[in-house]
């Protein structure tokens, strides 16, 4: 596939709110989760300085609402304040990275099975469009809409049980690592990843809890694999 450059700060879309008065909580919590979802996609790379002034223009808000979401995911360990000024997503390393995705290997499976009872056929179509929708973005060389798609599968799968200190966990994980498969998928492509999503995908029609879990295991799996390129990607 084709290799999109890199982007290094947040571009999706957000709507402007007043920064003030009794709407500043929601507006916070709104930046907060618009910021999380720029590094699970990777719309921030690593190693790239963090702008508080241009992720707060492009989100249509003040500073401070940007600086209280980045202290808040510094403590999940996503970025690392080093100043006002040194603010960036930590290089990633492989031990770090091995420990990342030994840990979405214990908890996404386990994520998928509980889910698996609160899957109807709606929600199962929102998956498959998700899944049809990463199939054109690999076919069409978009990393980005690669990395949205991707998310938004699992997202769909794992949201759909009521646990929401397991899915915020997982979400987490996906923030430490989604700036890095970035430029893992945007220099090596996805073309050569094996369908893992249309066995989950027949796990969940067939209700088969162990299939659902060993797809999700084999998805996972295939980013550990992308660890024998390491020494090119840190190149």
């Amino acid at each position: 596939m084709s290799r999109p450059a890199a982007t290094g700060a947040a571009d999706a879309p957000f709507s402007p709110m007043a920064d003030d008065g009794e709407e500043a909580a929601s507006l916070r919590e709104r930046v907060y989760e618009q910021v999380r979802y720029s590094l699970i996609t990777g719309r921030i790379l690593p190693g790239v300085a963090i702008s508080t002034r241009g992720l707060a223009q492009q989100l249509g808000v003040s500073q401070t609402p940007v600086r209280d979401a980045l202290s808040r995911i510094s403590a999940e360990g996503a970025v690392r304040i080093e100043s006002k000024r040194a603010i960036m997503v930590p290089r990633m390393t492989p031990e770090r990275y091995e420990e990342i995705m030994r840990c979405r290997q214990l908890l996404e499976p386990a994520a998928a099975v509980d889910a698996l009872p609160y899957i109807d056929a709606a929600r199962l179509r929102s998956i498959r469009e998700a899944d049809q929708a990463l199939d054109r973005a690999v076919e069409e060389g978009d990393v980005n809409r690669y990395l949205q798609s991707n998310f938004r599968f699992h997202a769909l799968i794992y949201q759909a049980a009521p646990t929401t200190i397991l899915n915020r966990m997982i979400e987490s994980l996906w923030m430490q690592f989604g700036p890095f498969m970035r430029i893992v998928y945007g220099r090596f492509g996805t073309a050569n990843l094996v369908d893992h999503h249309r066995a989950a995908c027949d796990a969940i029609a067939a209700g088969d809890a162990p299939a659902l879990a060993e797809a999700i295991r084999g998805d996972i799996g295939d980013g550990m694999a992308l660890m024998r390129d390491w020494d090119q990607v840190t190149r």
